[in-house]
């Protein structure tokens, strides 16, 4: 991207436009290029500006965000970052604004946050590279079906471990929808706020055949279970005590994140080795990258999200380049080779 990221901010709250403004205008490579107060002004705005990426409140006046979210991805396709306030109920609508096609999402500040919207420069940025996709973007889709899982299905004796960031909740929603009740345990760290990870966990439990839950301290692996790692102050690794389970541990972020997928895939390579499938997916930046080659090196099968079905091509392809990806897919391929490379005939205990 050789020229500034050209953004419209929308929001109801002159005081938010202004702090998202001044945030996003102090980096060089991105540019402000004009602001909305509700969608009708939004509207006006993408017609005459031509923005890149927006930014978009879910909580406006006369039409609320997820409602011109969808007008937009079914009338003009663009990369949408929400800004939601960090309640359970802003996690529901961000979640479904996920699920429509946001690029990605950002809690609103809270008193005495002293990194207000943290990241954002850089999401405008990968997001404005990632205006290719949104040429033949799919019409949204608020409850997508479940696909059938396979009736057949024989569990074996593996592990899966997932990474993702952005463009995860879409991702890992098609992967594991083609999971079975009784799918090899399965645990993952989604780069998410730690309001929005509850909220995901529950979304996924009611969609997918399998239970998922957010990931608790001490909670045993079990078939027919995925474990979410939740948003905030420790990472998710699995350990051995008297069976395989969750632990929960405080450690400073990794790669900048925490919970941090390097830090999950590394402990499953030291649990599981061979007896483990990692699985990295869409995101910015190169957390889970180090940790899968760990994973392979320790005799774990490991696949990646191929470039054409990412949102960003990021941490898939650090883990590509270094070696770790042992086969990249396209993402609707993903869930149906994680079942192959865990039935139990390929275990050969059939």
């Amino acid at each position: 991207m050789t020229s500034p990221a050209r953004v419209l901010v929308v929001d109801d709250s002159p005081t938010m436009r202004g702090l998202i403004t001044a945030i996003l205008n102090s980096d060089p490579d991105v540019d402000v290029v004009g602001q909305a107060g509700d969608a009708m002004e939004a509207r006006a705005a993408i017609k005459q500006l031509n923005p890149d990426v927006v930014t978009l409140d879910i909580e406006m006046p006369n039409m609320n965000g997820l409602e011109f979210l969808e007008k937009i991805m079914t009338l003009r396709p663009m990369p949408v970052i929400m800004v939601s306030t960090m309640t359970h109920r802003g996690a529901e609508a961000t979640l479904a604004a996920l699920e429509i096609g946001a690029f990605d999402c950002v809690g609103k500040p809270v008193p005495g946050d002293s990194h207000p919207f943290g990241d954002l420069a850089d999401k405008v940025k990968a997001a404005a590279r990632s205006l290719h996709r949104y040429g033949d973007a799919p019409k949204p889709a608020l409850a997508p079906s479940p696909a059938a899982p396979a009736a057949d299905f024989r569990v074996g004796r593996k592990i899966v471990a997932i990474g993702s960031s952005t463009g995860g909740v879409e991702a890992l929603i098609t992967v594991l929808q083609k999971f079975p009740r009784n799918c090899p345990p399965t645990v993952i760290t989604q780069h998410m706020p730690p309001t929005f990870t509850k909220s995901f966990a529950e979304r996924l439990n009611r969609i997918c055949a399998p239970v998922v839950e957010e990931a608790t301290d001490g909670a045993r692996l079990e078939i027919g279970k995925i474990y979410l790692a939740p948003g905030g102050d420790r990472h998710l690794q699995v350990a051995n005590v008297s069976a395989p389970c969750c632990r929960l541990v405080e450690r400073p972020p990794v790669n900048g994140h925490r919970p941090s997928v390097d830090v999950l895939f590394d402990s499953v390579a030291e649990l599981a080795g061979r007896n483990a499938v990692g699985v990295i997916l869409t995101g910015m930046g190169r957390d889970g990258a180090a940790g899968l080659l760990k994973m392979r090196h320790a005799g774990a099968r490991t696949v990646g999200q191929n470039e054409r079905t990412c949102v960003v091509y990021g941490m898939p392809r650090v883990a590509q380049e270094l070696g770790a990806v042992e086969q990249q897919l396209p993402l609707g391929s993903i869930g149906e080779e994680i079942l192959k490379l865990t039935a139990a005939r390929r275990e050969g205990i059939e």
